[in-house]
């Protein structure tokens, strides 16, 4: 852990409150031109760090950057030791996550992006990722005994969580499109992708990774013109801190229904849906058949 990392530990804990250049060295154990170096890489990094004569450095308050450190202060204690990597700009976070998969990283690791150049959605769709704006977030599951046909709860119990997650911290009322798309005002907020690597013997699942894919702000340039009657965001201008916020809230709740088998968290989803009641378009095999959608 070098003197960045434990520094931004530091700040995090401590938004708007001052320290000393003096002060953080002995509580870092480091010299004090270490930390000034740490906070002029941070400030390159985009942090608000205030310096004043007499009172010393601290972070703005108004700051939204995700990191690891930020994610971790709201963590619940069940989910204090999860691995987490925050990075500027990655193709996909899904396939950053299969990597470390496949190198075999265990369940809990996770992966953060500030954009995605690539980001992938259903059936090979791409996903609009642009710097600054959302939250883009990759974690790696190893279920156990899990069929092809169990799979789809990973994508449902994150639908729901992060359903709750955004009514808890904005009070708002977002609602799912089945399966994976969330939805606030008739706009699309939120996509989820769920991929894995299954045992053809056993037909169960080696690993899972969950993408999830959230507009936290409208991109300064607006959406693309072929998205910009489909696509909306949270918020319309800064919020404090919320990108951490919402990201730990999201892992707190989703690990609690994955972890509990016995949670029924169905009757959750289904007064969230978006479909039941009305009339939907079942593809398969032999074509398009209309339905109307009675029960999940």
């Amino acid at each position: 852990m070098n003197t960045k990392y434990k520094l931004l530990q530091l700040f995090e804990s401590n938004k708007g409150q001052y320290f000393s250049g003096e002060e953080i060295a002995k509580m870092l154990n480091v010299s004090r031109a270490a930390v000034w170096k740490a906070v002029k890489s941070l400030r390159g990094e985009g942090y608000d760090i205030d310096a004043v004569t007499n009172r010393g450095y601290c972070l703005s308050e108004t700051t939204d950057i995700l990191s690891p450190q930020g994610i971790c202060k709201y963590l619940s204690k069940d989910n204090s030791q999860m691995d987490i990597t925050v990075l500027s700009t990655v193709n996909s976070t899904n396939l950053y996550v299969k990597e470390k998969a496949m190198a075999g990283f265990g369940e809990g690791y996770m992966v953060f992006a500030n954009e995605q150049t690539n980001g992938k959605g259903r059936y090979g769709r791409d996903f609009f990722s642009p710097g600054g704006t959302g939250i883009y977030m990759s974690l790696l599951l190893r279920p156990q005994n899990y069929t092809s046909k169990q799979a789809v709860r990973i994508t449902t119990m994150a639908a729901l969580a992060m359903c709750e997650t955004i009514e808890s911290i904005t009070n708002k009322n977002p609602l799912i499109k089945w399966v994976n798309d969330i939805y606030l005002d008739d706009r699309k907020i939120c996509g989820i992708l769920t991929e894995g690597s299954f045992d053809l013997e056993s037909n169960t699942l080696e690993y899972a990774v969950l993408g999830v894919g959230l507009n936290v702000y409208k991109p300064e340039e607006g959406f693309p013109d072929e998205l910009s009657d489909i696509m909306g965001a949270l918020f319309e201008r800064t919020e404090n801190d919320i990108k951490n916020r919402l990201s730990a809230d999201f892992i707190n709740r989703f690990m609690k229904y994955y972890r509990d088998d016995k949670n029924d968290y169905i009757d959750g989803y289904k007064r969230r849906s978006l479909i039941l009641g009305k009339k939907v378009t079942v593809m398969g095999k032999e074509g398009n058949k209309e339905a109307l959608a009675v029960d999940i």
